[in-house]
This record gives structure tokens, C-alpha cells and sequence, in this order.
């Protein structure tokens, strides 16, 4: 599907108030641009939360977003597969990147906003409307730049919240070539609008998808010595394994394996055929991710051989950490405080969380930060709930943020 299959369906998009935490923060360009679009900022993520896509469906998305950059005079890219878009600002010289993620989550809103998902069973729930939003903002912004010291690759990624991630489509199509730095910003509603928060080294963790299938020949409950105990070796696995997991990887890794999904069995009084035990394993150092999968293997294997069952390990291999390079991370934490001042400086945790911004980081160094969205009183909504919302403040910050995060990276690889 193409943006001009589309563009009938898409909505229009207002120019809505909104404040500019940064206002008079410069460049001259900048300023102009801001005071003329800062509003429209907030109409495309409204247009888009309205109409959310799950991961690869996101057509009108991917529309909405290249019909903008065109009408700015820009020659975007449609990525193959039709979901996600990519486009150079500028030209000669470094080339820096700016990403954003596009796609939505499964779940039903509940957030009672004008503007709520239309789709049902399909909300903005991570913020990545937002994402996009703030993305095309800085992106038109440097286009009205007079003149820029090299390029900027605006990546606007589909699939981020499926695994292994739409990050290695992107990277596929070539487009970490000659990418000396890439930023990205992710809402985070636990931190006041107007503060950035910035962590040198892993600022998330890997994830993957683990799932044990058993099977047994059955039988009676009164004679589970002449069949394997399927709900037994199912407790046993369950139980053990995230135990003995923890005596045989490094304590400091902050590795954890949790079931989500156990199922088996209908009948009281028969032992079933078949179970299944779901769940994630998750690590916060880069080097045990590397080794987890033969750790788990080896485990699984040692707690279900004395039972007699039967079973098939499938391990996804999800994303790594994200490990923020220090430069680049400076340059973001300058970009706050020139946008905000000091007390836009914030520092942050670690996230158990996963994120396939790490991808791209596999072949360029770069930096993640985390994008103050919550008013700063009332409650603290958390992504992943069909209740999230973002204090709209937070769009033309972002921009901003990315802007001179660019501008300063570009200045830094000259």
C-alpha cells in the first residue's frame, strides 16, 4: 500500500496550542520554525494515536508521515515491505540519524481522551505516537536550516514491539551506512515534562522468548508411576530452573528468567499429555546475553531428565541491551540543557525493559534518552496501560532536544 493508496483515508491535522518549554533556545531558524508549527506538532500525534497500527501494518502511519516530508520538499523513502520510512536532510558531509518508532499495541483504550483510538483492540499505549510526532518536527525544523554542516537520516521503524525487533529490517536496507551517531528518545511518564533522563552505558536490557512444550503418554493419578508425571516435571521446571539459573550467571548481570503462561491438564484425575510453560529471560549485561541460551538449554535439560517427560525448547533470541556510547550521550545531555536548562538534566536507571533501538548500536555508537512526559502532578499513567497519555508539552521538547542533538553530533564527527 502507498501514501497515495492512502491518502483519502487520512485525517486532517489542526494546528493545536501547546507551550514551548524551549522557546528562545535558538538557532534564529529554529526559532522561527517553532513559533509557526509548534501546534501541528500536536495534530500529527493526535491523527496518528487515533488511528493505530500494529507492528508492519502501520500504512497510514507510513503515509501520513512521507505525504508530510514530501509537502516539505523532501524526497522520503518507503522501506520495502511497505511499513517505515526514511529520508536524508542536508547533504555532504557526516551523516548523523535521528529514530523514531511507529507501531501500536494490542490492547483496548481506556484513557477517555477526544482523540482515542478508533481501532479497537489497538492503542498508542508506549508513546511512540509521540515519537513520531517529535521525529517529524525535528526533521522538518532542520529543513528550514539555511544550511546544515552534513546530513541528518530521520528513520521513522515499524515493528518495534514484536520481536526481535523492525530495527533489523531497517538495518537490512542499509540504512546504518555511514551513520557515524543515532539518537532516539523514549517517553517516560515517571519523569516530569521538560527533563531528560541520560545514562551512559545500558540503559535497557535484552530480552527473549522462552517456551517449553512437554509431552507424556498419560495416564490415571492413581498410577503415575507407569507413565512421566507431566504436571510434576511442569512444577518442576517452572520452580528450578529460575533458581538454579541464579547460581550459574553472574549476580551483577541482573539477569532473570519469569514465566507469564503455564498451561495443562483438564481433568482432575488425569495426568495430561501435554503442558507448556511461557515466559521471558532478560539480562542487563551485553556479554551474558551472548552465553544465556546454552546456560538454559543445559538447565532445562538437567531439571527434566529424572521425570521421563518429553519436551521441545524454543528460545527467540530477542533484542540486546541498549549501551549508550558517553559522547553521544553527552551531546543528548547538552541538547537538554540547552533546550531546558540545568534542570532539564536528569539522570536514570537501567530498564528490565527491551528496546531494538540496540540493533542499530551493534554498528554505529549512539544514544538513547528518556523523554519526560508526566505533567508533574496527578497520577504517573505507565506505558503499556490502556489508560497512558503524555503531557503534549512534551512533542515540541522532544523536537527541539533532537534538533540540537543532531546539530552538535554533525559539529562533533566535522
Amino acid at each position: 500500500m502507498t501514501a497515495l493508496q492512502t491518502r483519502t483515508e487520512l485525517p486532517e491535522v489542526g494546528d493545536l496550542p501547546v507551550d514551548d518549554l524551549g522557546v528562545g533556545t535558538g538557532p534564529a531558524w529554529l526559532e522561527s520554525w517553532m513559533r509557526a508549527h509548534k501546534g501541528e506538532i500536536v495534530g500529527w500525534r493526535r491523527a496518528i494515536h487515533a488511528q493505530p497500527e500494529l507492528a508492519r501494518r502501520e500504512h497510514r502511519t507510513t503515509a501520513r508521515v512521507s505525504e508530510t516530508l514530501l509537502r516539505a520538499g523532501l524526497e522520503p523513502r518507503t522501506l520495502a515491505g511497505g511499513t517505515g520510512v526514511v529520508c536524508d536532510i542536508g547533504h555532504g558531509g557526516p551523516l548523523v540519524a535521528l529514530r523514531a518508532d511507529m507501531d501500536a499495541l494490542p490492547l483496548q483504550e481506556q484513557s477517555g481522551l477526544p482523540f482515542a483510538s478508533t481501532a479497537p483492540g489497538v492503542m498508542h499505549a508506549c508513546g511512540h505516537d509521540g515519537h513520531t510526532a517529535m521525529l517529524l518536527g525535528a526533521a522538518l525544523a532542520l529543513n528550514s536550516a539555511p544550511s546544515l554542516p552534513g546530513r541528518v537520516r530521520v528513520v521513522f521503524q515499524p515493528a518495534e514491539e514484536v520481536q526481535p525487533g523492525g530495527a533489523l529490517d531497517v538495518i537490512a536496507q542499509g540504512v546504518m551506512s555511514d551513520v557515524a551517531r543515532i539518537f532516539a528518545l523514549h517517553c517516560d511518564p515517571r519523569l516530569e515534562v521538560g527533563r531528560l533522563g541520560t545514562r551512559v552505558g545500558p540503559i535497557t536490557s535484552a530480552c527473549d522468548l522462552i517456551e517449553v512444550r512437554l509431552t507424556s503418554p498419560g495416564g490415571h493419578t492413581s498410577r503415575p508411576h507407569l507413565t512421566a508425571d507431566l504436571i510434576q516435571a511442569l512444577g518442576l521446571l517452572a520452580t528450578q530452573v529460575p533458581l538454579l539459573l541464579t547460581r550459574h550467571v553472574d549476580p551483577r548481570s541482573g539477569t532473570v528468567l519469569t514465566w507469564g503462561a503455564v498451561q495443562a491438564g483438564d481433568a482432575a484425575n488425569a495426568i495430561p499429555q501435554s503442558g507448556m510453560v511461557r515466559g521471558t529471560l532478560r539480562t542487563a549485561d551485553h556479554a551474558t546475553w551472548t552465553e544465556l541460551e546454552d546456560t538454559l538449554r543445559a538447565l532445562v535439560a538437567a531439571v527434566l531428565a529424572p521425570t521421563g517427560v518429553g519436551y521441545v525448547l524454543d528460545h527467540v533470541r530477542g533484542v540486546p541491551p541498549v549501551v549508550n556510547d558517553e559522547i553521544s550521550t553527552e551531546l543528548l545531555r547538552d541538547a537538554a540543557v540547552t533546550v531546558g536548562g540545568e534542570p532539564a538534566d536528569a539522570s536514570t536507571e537501567q530498564s528490565s525493559g527491551g528496546e531494538d533501538f540496540a540493533w542499530y548500536l551493534e554498528h554505529s555508537p549512539g544514544a538513547m534518552a528518556r523523554l519526560g512526559v508526566w505533567p508533574g502532578t496527578g497520577p504517573q499513567r505507565d506505558i503499556h496501560q490502556p489508560t497512558f497519555d503524555l503531557d503534549e508539552r512534551a512533542l515540541p521538547f522532544g523536537s527541539r532536544v533532537l534538533v540540537h542533538a543532531a546539530l552538535a553530533a554533525l559539529a562533533n564527527a566535522a
